[in-house]
């Protein structure tokens, strides 16, 4: 029976881990399909940006409450699925708490400790169930979540509420158990949390025990590993995602722009004639921008498959608090669904694109390039990028720009400022008021 089990446990555990590295090795290859850019510069700072921004979760803590009950779902879930190498263990050898006699008298400390973690895991969820669905906090139900978003985040939740439960359900069986000195079954030490609770299946038989124990064990080792394969098709992805993209966040001043390389060369010849001629000339013409996903960088993937869905940019956009249709967390959900489409083509024409079909004129015109959105980040996205360049393509590429804008855009090219004054004519002002 338990050579069964060994390999059934086997056999589902090589399975979820064969599909999940299937799905990782796609998101990656749809991450790198992006343009490249160099960010490996200040390793030492961007170390610094992992530890504070996706370990520490500093900016969270900008509203304490909430990122405290963040913190304990966070650390809670990751620091209790440490017992997870145990548990895999024990399923392959068909052992039963293989680390008892390893860690002796630590072992019912870290069991407790991971206890308690779990009880604050339910506590935080059920606040985040309830701030969801019965108080419905404003940024947290806008009409970008409508649908399969707003399920996803119920659904993660109550994931997480039900392993845990079932984590605190083995272990009193578990403790049950014990004291009836049970051969599979050896001591070791009492619970924090679940010892608590042996006395309420005290009159169960040694049967019903061993079955509430066994079933809590498989259904718990199971809903990991169905987690661990529901990740990336949700927006908690970002348990995984958000310390890279700490890592190869932009170090740059945020109110700093990129600039085109070609733009900056015609600009040059344009100022100094003379210097035409010395490199030599490209046959490739430079795209202007970016009108589809693979226009984009690399990095500005890895952000759409690194958000959180938190709708804190959003909260903070000055366009969308005045009612403007700009939402910067549907850019970055937009981003990431057509991600997901163009990697599914294999190369192939849907006849679609990320400007107009997903993200339209009317959104994109709207921002202000304040930075509010990528400050307000809690592990640094940058929608205002990928903003940029979509409207560049708009302005560079399809010359499609609000009037206001060409008149601007004349000015600066004919006058040198966004004024249609002479250069020559720029300090009347100052001659008049001494007249």
């Amino acid at each position: 029976m338990h050579i069964i089990q060994e390999l059934l446990f086997v056999i589902a555990f090589g399975l979820a881990v064969y599909l999940f590295s299937r799905k990782a090795g796609q998101i990656r290859r749809n991450i790198l399909s992006g343009r490249d850019v160099q960010l490996n510069d200040e390793p030492a700072l961007r170390w610094k940006n992992v530890l504070l921004l996706a370990f520490g979760q500093k900016k969270m803590f900008r509203k304490p409450l909430v990122a405290v009950l963040h913190f304990f779902v966070y650390a809670g879930f990751v620091i209790i699925n440490l017992e997870i190498l145990e548990i895999i263990l024990d399923g392959i050898l068909g052992k039963h708490r293989l680390f008892t006699p390893v860690l002796g008298g630590l072992y019912p400390v870290l069991i407790g400790c991971f206890e308690i973690l779990a009880v604050l895991v339910i506590f935080g969820c059920a606040v985040f169930l309830i701030r969801r669905n019965i108080i419905k906090v404003k940024r947290l139900n806008q009409h970008e979540l409508d649908g399969w978003p707003r399920s996803d985040a119920n659904y993660i939740l109550i994931t997480e509420i039900v392993l845990m439960l079932l984590f605190l359900t083995m272990n009193t069986a578990d403790q049950a158990l014990q004291g009836h000195s049970q051969e599979h079954y050896i001591a070791t030490g009492p619970f924090w949390v679940s010892g608590q609770f042996t006395s309420i299946l005290g009159g169960l038989s040694d049967t019903t025990l061993i079955a509430i124990e066994r079933g809590c064990w498989w259904l718990h080792i199971l809903g990991i590993l169905a987690f661990l394969n529901y990740l990336p098709y949700s927006k908690h992805l970002h348990i995984i995602l958000a310390f890279p993209n700490a890592y190869y966040s932009d170090l740059r001043p945020k109110g700093k722009m990129e600039n085109m390389p070609a733009v900056q060369k015609e600009v040059q010849l344009m100022l100094q004639p003379e210097l035409a001629g010395s490199e030599p000339a490209s046959d490739v013409m430079p795209k202007f921008g970016a009108k589809d996903v693979n226009d984009l960088t690399w990095k500005n993937l890895l952000d759409a498959y690194s958000c959180t869905e938190c709708g804190r940019c959003t909260a903070a956009c000055p366009a969308n608090i005045t009612g403007k249709k700009l939402s910067p967390r549907k850019i970055m959900m937009d981003t990431r669904d057509r991600a997901e489409e163009v990697g599914l083509l294999a190369n192939k024409e849907d006849g679609k694109s990320l400007l107009r079909d997903y993200i339209s004129e009317e959104e994109l015109r709207a921002c202000t390039s304040c930075n509010a959105c990528v400050q307000e980040c809690p592990v640094s996205i940058n929608p205002l990028h990928i903003i940029l360049q979509l409207r560049r393509h708009l302005v560079m590429e399809e010359s499609s720009a609000p009037q206001e804008w060409n008149m601007m855009f004349s000015n600066i090219e004919n006058n040198m400022a966004p004024w249609k004054f002479s250069p020559d004519d720029r300090d009347k002002w100052a001659i008049e008021m001494n007249s």
